[in-house]
């Protein structure tokens, strides 16, 4: 045997050693968290992560969360949120950072919201890495169809894989459940509806947050936390109290010489049927504004997004104006002209500073509008929504 297949094989023989060490030492950092909640879903993920979080801390739970959301972040037991370091980019092994960091932090509980796209890639993360006691699932909707589609049957069964074995099930997804009760009973997990909690919410629990926040979300929250014994009242006043994602659902209104730009911040809602829910729901809320604006951030390396919100928004109650930003306007625009929109209503957008793009919005607002983003939230959406925040006179609650 020569000297060069002896080192491969030796080479090959630590790094399995090292491996198995590792998964030894990440099973041990587990099994001082005895509580772990995944979220998974495809849309709320981040919400719901931040709002469980938020009602365990409230009801002295020491808790770390994770999120991945518009800015990925750890959430401290104190609240105290500090960023994912990624050195390499986002990768499902990350949620390894996640459980070294409860451990560290003695945590009682840890809140890690499913990172992964492919379907393998969820089961993952759940049978090795995270290992939940309570998995959730927010929703199950047509998005990244390119990867975990094509159907959206299909996009339910990719994110069954974070389906615990074993443990607690919660969901408020309606459509899709008589699938995942299934897979729960396949499983020997306890299946739960988040609608079942023993708390009806009103509109003032839901008008008492800080920011737009649906109220589905909220229920499943309060259901998780119901689930860990901890009172309805006690988690929703730590949920009121917990800071959003910078790509959560919030509205800033504008006075610009006589002018009135309402700026609602939907980037992050990039789903057909969550898109279209909150466009409609804020042309309802604002009937008195002269102009709708709808601002559609295009990614060229979402093209199949792109493509499903074009020729969803053809049917929707259509905007003034359609103003198209990012890389990906070109994808958008000829979906939607072939599925009937009128070409007359788009705006090119090819400016990517926050003030030149508000001043072309403000010329389209004429005395008072309403100006929803859409679409993406990277890039100029990010950048468009802080803009706006950042020079509102008030931040509308739902």
């Amino acid at each position: 045997m020569s000297n060069e297949i002896v080192i491969l094989l030796t080479a090959c023989g630590v790094l399995i050693v090292l491996g198995l060490v590792e998964m030894v030492l990440h099973r041990r950092r587990l099994s001082r968290i005895p509580i772990r909640i995944h979220v998974n879903g495809t849309r709320g993920k981040t919400s719901v992560t931040r709002l469980i979080a938020a009602g365990l801390r409230e009801a002295g739970v020491r808790c770390v969360a994770k999120t991945t959301g518009t800015v990925p972040r750890f959430i401290l037991p104190n609240g105290r949120e500090v960023p994912v370091y990624r050195p390499g980019g986002p990768n499902v092994i990350e949620q390894k950072q996640s459980v070294t960091m409860a451990a560290a932090q003695r945590a009682e509980a840890l809140v890690v919201e499913c990172m992964a796209l492919q379907p393998h890639l969820q089961w993952l993360s759940e049978w090795k890495l995270v290992r939940a006691t309570h998995g959730v699932i927010t929703n199950a909707r047509p998005d990244h169809l390119d990867v975990m589609g094509p159907t959206e049957d299909d996009v339910a069964r990719a994110l069954a894989g974070t389906v615990p074995v074993g443990g607690v099930f919660l969901t408020a997804e309606r459509t899709h459940r008589p699938f995942f009760q299934q897979v729960c009973e396949d499983r020997g997990t306890a299946f739960r509806a988040a609608e079942n909690i023993s708390r009806r919410l009103n509109t003032e629990d839901v008008e008492a947050f800080s920011y737009l926040e649906h109220q589905d979300n909220i229920e499943l929250a309060l259901a998780v936390c119901e689930e860990l014994g901890i009172d309805n009242e006690i988690a929703l006043r730590g949920m009121w109290r917990a800071k959003p994602d910078p790509g959560a659902m919030t509205e800033a209104e504008v006075e610009f010489f006589g002018r009135t730009i309402v700026f609602v911040n939907g980037f992050a809602a990039n789903d057909p049927i969550s898109t279209r829910y909150i466009w409609e729901q804020s042309l309802k809320r604002h009937r008195d504004l002269n102009r709708r604006i709808a601002v559609f951030n295009c990614r060229s390396d979402r093209a199949d997004r792109s493509e499903q919100l074009a020729q969803s928004y053809a049917g929707w109650t259509q905007a003034d104006e359609v103003v198209l930003l990012g890389s990906g306007q070109y994808i958008f625009a000829r979906a939607a002209v072939k599925s009937g929109l009128d070409p007359t209503r788009l705006v090119f957008v090819d400016r990517t500073h926050p003030a030149d793009i508000f001043e072309i919005l403000l010329g389209l607002a004429e005395s008072s509008a309403l100006v929803m983003g859409l679409g993406n939230i990277a890039g100029p959406g990010l950048a468009l929504a802080e803009y706006f925040a950042n020079r509102g006179t008030e931040n509308a609650r739902n």
